[in-house]
């Protein structure tokens, strides 16, 4: 009966532990959240949203404005900061001679003017199918769909004169998250202040607090500032499906690291300083460009890494991220640097204490 029972614990733990930890489960990251706490506009000033700082050591929750992030960050530190810049990624058009909206989100640039989109409705949009995009009634954009992939994107073929980020300047509208339904006021609070490089169709949305005074500040204390690049896809917004997480596959998501920033970046680690990454993005970037020993060499490239309780962090080791949604990679990632119990306990007091929630929501320091 012993042997029994002993055989029977063995096939369970086989089953049930993958790649050394037990299983984790898609229900174990929701979380309760009244509707009013998602955040619709951003706060009047940057800086001054609200700043949860979580000591993963303790436990312990202090209570700040996002200015005071300043006093967390010494000058060993350094802050890796995700440059990409949001495009008006989010166009509308029809088939020649219909009358009709046909939605199209940009999702990944393949170069030579081939896009992965995401299609509204996507019956209407078979292999060989054109969608013409007006602007008083001038058509400045023609997309040719030559491929549909498993999930139902579509890859496109534009057709275009003069340059592509213009031309959506005037078709296109921000790609706003679909858990927000207010019109933005002012497109440029969607965007970091030093966003740069385009390519995203949601923002990297931890730096949005920062503002170039709050940066300038930061760097006068001797704290250096690392600038990497990822373009932000629909993995943002894509729930997970599948009740054993490690089953999820992740969108890949273009990124790039310079020279420059890996130097930074690995003379902090050296000299003892910490790495501060500003939101789950620069801390994607940084993960997936270091080697076991969390050495970094400049690179680019596509990433699908999918950060989980149970992961080994090499180079980051505080986040400054916003508060995320239920059941998504964003908790499952924030998790994995302190607990999960730890986090969700956090996000508790955080909605006892009316915290806003999401893109447009306050902020929070995991140390």
């Amino acid at each position: 009966m012993f042997i029994k029972s002993l055989i029977c614990v063995k096939v369970f733990l086989y089953k049930h532990i993958i790649r050394g930890v037990i299983e984790v489960k898609l229900s174990d990251f929701n979380y309760y959240l009244p509707e009013e706490l998602i955040a619709q506009s951003p706060a009047d000033k940057r800086d001054e949203s609200r700043l949860l700082v979580l000591d993963r050591k303790t436990g312990k929750i202090e209570h700040r404005v996002f200015k005071d992030i300043i006093e967390y960050i010494s000058p060993k530190d350094c802050l890796v900061i995700n440059e990409t810049k949001v495009i008006p990624a989010r166009i509308y058009g029809s088939r020649e001679g219909k009358d009709e909206k046909i939605e199209m989100l940009l999702l990944k640039d393949y170069g030579n003017n081939e896009w992965e989109v995401l299609v509204k409705p996507g019956k209407k949009c078979k292999i060989g199918t054109r969608v013409y995009f007006k602007s008083e009634d001038e058509v400045l954009l023609t997309a040719e769909v030559i491929d549909i992939f498993e999930d139902g994107n579509r890859k496109v073929k534009l057709k275009f004169d003069g340059i592509l980020n213009e031309i959506l300047d005037k078709i296109g509208v921000m790609p706003l998250p679909p858990y927000i339904h207010e019109k933005l006021k002012e497109k440029d609070r969607y965007q970091t202040v030093y966003a740069k490089v385009s390519g995203s169709s949601a923002a990297p949305t931890a730096g949005l607090h920062f503002t170039k005074e709050l940066l300038q500040k930061i760097q006068d204390k001797g704290v250096r500032i690392a600038k990497v690049t990822l373009h932000v896809g629909l993995g943002t917004f894509r729930p997970v499906k599948e009740e054993n997480i490690e089953d999820h596959k992740m969108h890949s998501e273009y990124y790039e690291i310079s020279e420059e920033a890996c130097n930074i970046i690995n003379e902090t680690k050296a000299n003892g300083g910490k790495v501060f990454c500003v939101g789950t993005t620069s801390c994607r970037t940084v993960e997936s460009a270091a080697d076991e020993n969390g050495f970094l060499k400049p690179q680019r490239g596509n990433t699908e890494i999918f950060i989980y309780p149970g992961y080994k962090f090499k180079v980051l080791d505080n986040l400054i991220t916003n508060f995320h949604l239920p059941e998504s990679t964003l908790l499952m990632l924030i998790s994995a640097l302190a607990t999960r119990e730890m986090i969700l306990d956090t996000y508790k007091v955080a909605v006892e204490q009316k915290y806003r929630f999401f893109s447009f929501g306050d902020a929070m320091l995991i140390k």
